[in-house]
């Protein structure tokens, strides 16, 4: 794993390579937030896009949408994937924050994971894009490019998440979690990452050990099992 001294120095060069780093989810309010991170699993945020577009000038608070039938909400997220799940996911929820929190979505990590479809990621998400808590959304992109540079070495998203807490300044946890994922989608690729490009090739683990001699090929197809797995 990197020295403390490298891993400041790869958050500082994430941290101006995407300073507007902001998430790539449409939403104007918690509750929207929180429908469109549900729709997020297995799916793409420009998928989620789409279909919030069409849903949200139609129902985007908690008692419109606790309003609708499954006939009525599901036409909208038909997109998504999984959205019979999901919809049915959005729908209970809605009407546990109607009848429980007077239509409003709580502030709180424990409380949101409580609600179906809510798991830690997605309470990650809306706590700290919603409501400015500080945490770490351990995603695909996160967990992939956080391993491969040398912020964390761990084989689950729950282990990634808890060495990212202790490598990042706690102030910097939601900003970081967006660089992260700016990085994976623009450098960090799954399956052929743009080593020759990249501002942390000189620090990064995985480029480094992908230099000597043989372990090319044994890191991209370590690198590659990994990226299958979490996709």
């Amino acid at each position: 794993m990197l020295t403390r001294a490298q891993k400041n120095e790869a958050l500082a060069i994430l941290a101006n390579t995407y300073p507007g780093a902001k998430p790539a989810l449409e939403f104007s309010s918690p509750f929207e937030l929180l429908v469109a991170t549900i729709l997020s699993a297995q799916s793409t945020d420009v998928m989620v896009n789409r279909c919030t577009r069409e849903l949200f000038p139609v129902a985007n608070t908690p008692e419109q949408i606790a309003a609708m039938t499954e006939e009525e909400l599901f036409p909208f997220i038909k997109r998504c994937g999984f959205y019979n799940t999901k919809g049915r996911h959005i729908l209970e929820t809605a009407r546990i924050l109607v009848a429980e929190y007077g239509g409003e979505v709580p502030a709180d990590l424990e409380k949101l994971q409580t609600l179906p479809g809510v798991g830690r990621k997605t309470a990650n998400v809306v706590g700290s894009n919603a409501f400015g808590i500080p945490a770490i959304a351990v995603d695909t992109h996160v967990f992939r490019v956080s391993n491969r540079i040398g912020l964390a070495h761990a084989s689950n998203v729950e282990k990634t998440e808890e060495q990212l807490m202790k490598a990042i300044p706690r102030e910097d946890w939601t900003a970081a979690h967006h660089w992260l994922i700016y990085h994976g989608r623009q450098i960090c690729d799954a399956r052929k990452p743009k080593c020759e490009i990249c501002p942390l090739a000189h620090l990064c683990e995985y480029r480094q050990a992908a230099l000597k001699p043989g372990m090319a090929s044994k890191t991209k197809k370590t690198t590659a099992k990994a990226a299958k797995k979490k996709d």
